[in-house]
């Protein structure tokens, strides 16, 4: 059974609850104990929705107040639900306005040892090195009906609290591979039969030539380096934006879930043809 605050508030920083959740904030901490952040009333109750077992909730007054059905729902799904001063809230957020909820929930990112079976459509984020970039991307691709995501090694971590702010809850969603070396990426993407498709701003091939009707894995590089050297040499075909205005460029997100909706655009049109 969950086990509630009993209406006394935590307000020492000192709690190890409380500093089990500041920890969280790094990298190597939440390795350790497969756990991350869950930040705000609308991402908590997407991972309450999707099913994933969250160990525990923390609320300040006023959100346990305004947000009174998400706690009972957490409680009644067997998570601790706790109430912290906003004192403490203030130093678990990441958030400069924190909205009040955060939860600690286990990993849900995993590493790669095969694509999902049956999966057509995936995401393959190489170096990409802002979270909110990240999530957002994750977002989209969620949106489009992506099958999964691929982060490669060295870009950001897709459970970092500001990815996971971004992502809006579609982490919950889709399986999300994080951390993969690219030739474990790659050769798990051709293992699936995926066409890998890279985003290049110089290549030649324009987006209506693209091949993106069949089984695809879209490949996306990093916000100022674009694909890796390794990776745009894998990739069966590099594709560009056109830019019919003055804009040197798209943006990582903007041009992701153009390209993502895209190639959702072209599986439909298959399948209503088929």
């Amino acid at each position: 059974m969950a086990q509630r605050s009993g209406g006394s508030q935590i307000s020492s920083v000192k709690h190890p609850v409380v500093q089990l959740a500041r920890r969280l904030s790094r990298p190597a901490e939440r390795a350790e104990h497969d756990r991350f952040l869950i930040e705000g009333p609308n991402s908590v109750q997407a991972a309450l929705d999707a099913g994933v077992d969250v160990d525990t909730l923390l609320s300040t007054g006023a959100a346990a107040r305004r947000h009174a059905g998400l706690l009972a729902a957490a409680a009644s799904a067997g998570t601790r639900v706790l109430q912290v001063t906003d004192q403490v809230m203030a130093s678990i957020a990441p958030t400069v306005t924190p909205q009040g909820v955060v939860a600690i929930a286990p990993g849900v990112t995993r590493p790669l040892e095969r694509l999902p079976a049956g999966a057509s459509f995936v995401c393959v984020l190489d170096g990409v090195a802002d979270p909110g970039n990240l999530g957002t991307v994750l977002r989209a691709a969620d949106a489009a009906g992506a099958d999964a995501l691929v982060t490669t090694a060295g870009s950001v971590h897709a459970d970092s609290p500001k990815a996971v702010r971004a992502a809006a809850g579609s982490l919950f969603h889709l399986p999300v591979f994080d951390a993969v070396p690219w030739p474990v990426a790659r050769d798990a993407c051709r293992a699936a039969g995926l066409r890998l498709v890279g985003a290049d701003a110089h290549a030649g091939v324009g987006l209506d030539a693209a091949g993106l009707d069949g089984p695809v894995a879209l490949v996306l590089g990093s916000e100022t380096h674009g694909l890796s050297s390794a990776a745009k040499a894998d990739c069966d075909q590099l594709v560009s934006l056109p830019v019919y205005g003055r804009a040197e460029s798209l943006n990582l997100a903007a041009a992701a879930a153009i390209l993502l909706y895209e190639v959702a655009r072209r599986h439909r049109d298959k399948g209503a043809g088929a």
